[in-house]
């Protein structure tokens, strides 16, 4: 595998951070962009990257903030080229807007992607109108439940207006885009991390549908988390980045957290970003800046683990809503990365939301406020 990585803006030339030795763009087959929304409907950078890498399949997706390999990005557009020697790739891209029917989607993806050979998918889908417990539970049936899948959704800083992603053409609303990776020399690891403490006691859901939340217990969940939150709660909901919620769909499973987007005062509700299921068990959780640093560093550890020498390639996707509550302290987070990585080229974005297997090569969840991390090498 043979790598490179770029910053792209406006006002300069393209500044290359980092070139794999004999890299040659022609041969590139795979190429991830992030940048901020705004700045990838102001420069429009597809073009660019069409002329830079010919053969190469293009995905550009809105973010939070950058990651490059050296630093947090913010203001220049992060993209980097992959060439896969030994391995191969197929893309698919799907219209949420045209086509809402989340079984034909997975139809499509199946039709279009899966085979003996697949390995692995990654997933990057627009932030704004998708459920991605949905999508993920939906990829999961079609792969019977076998196959890993890793990826986020995309970013629109912390103004949750739109977000955008495109394939092999600029980023737009309602898209996602599914890349599949083929062969046996593909080697690939995990690690997803929260780092969020919980406090209060377990309750369970009575009241909910898909990823509304009603009630908990005998009483009104908005009426608990306000309890809960005290004075932040006249800050809601942008308070509740600082406080998600872990949520077990049964006693015995893996807790994942959730992170609010809306609230409802007439009907007492809380929508989250991925589904509350009735019956499933739930706790508040808050923020410690070490807690969270520490969980980046852990998350990093499982990634990297299982590769014998440092893989080529890391993705990383990490939530917004970490970002914000590490606030100055977030550089910290991807320092903690960098004390694993090694040699290891590192990319990625923060999210509205992550896509990871709890445990490597496990079946996926879509996880809010962990940071997830994806290392990829050939063999």
């Amino acid at each position: 595998m043979k790598l490179q990585q770029i910053l792209i803006d406006d006002q300069s030339e393209n500044q290359i951070i980092s070139t794999s030795p004999d890299f040659n763009a022609t041969k590139a087959n795979l190429v991830l962009a992030f940048g901020e929304r705004e700045l990838l409907e102001c420069s429009q950078p597809y073009r660019k990257l069409r002329e830079l890498y010919s053969e190469a399949q293009i995905v550009i997706c809105s973010t939070s903030g950058q990651i490059s390999n050296f630093n947090l990005v913010e203001n220049k557009i992060v993209s980097t080229a992959i060439e896969f020697e030994k391995s191969t790739i197929k893309t698919v891209e799907i219209d949420l807007l045209k086509n809402k029917n989340i079984e034909e989607l997975g139809l499509v993806v199946k039709n279009e992607l899966f085979n003996d050979n697949l390995k692995l998918l990654v997933v990057l889908s627009e932030g704004s109108y998708v459920n991605g417990t949905e999508l993920v539970n939906e990829l999961g049936k079609q792969s019977n439940y076998s196959l890993p899948i890793f990826g986020g959704l995309a970013g629109d800083r912390v103004a949750f207006l739109k977000t955008i992603v495109g394939l092999n053409k600029e980023a737009e609303e309602g898209k996602v885009v599914v890349i599949g990776l083929y062969g046996d020399a593909i080697n690939f690891s995990s690690g997803c991390e929260g780092g969020w403490t919980d406090y209060g006691p377990e309750r369970e859901v009575t009241l909910s549908e898909k990823n509304v939340l009603y009630k908990i217990g005998d009483r009104y969940a908005l009426d608990i988390y306000k309890e809960y939150l005290g004075k932040y709660a006249d800050d809601l909901p942008s308070s509740a980045l600082y406080f998600p919620l872990s949520m077990k769909e049964n006693k015995d499973s893996s807790p994942v957290v959730r992170t609010i987007l809306s609230i409802d005062e007439k009907t007492k509700s809380m929508t989250f970003a991925g589904n509350i299921p009735q019956g499933s068990f739930v706790r508040l959780m808050k923020g410690n800046f070490d807690k969270l640093i520490d969980a980046s560093y852990s998350a990093a550890s499982a990634a990297f683990s299982s590769h014998t020498k440092d893989p080529e390639l890391a993705l990383i996707v990490s939530c917004v809503g970490r970002k914000i509550v590490l606030g100055n302290r977030v550089e910290e987070e991807f320092e903690a990365v960098k004390e694993v990585s090694g040699n290891t080229l590192l990319c990625g974005f923060y999210s509205y939301g992550e896509i990871s297997p709890i445990k490597n090569h496990e079946f996926c969840e879509l996880h809010n406020q962990t940071i997830a991390i994806l290392t990829i090498s050939e063999s």
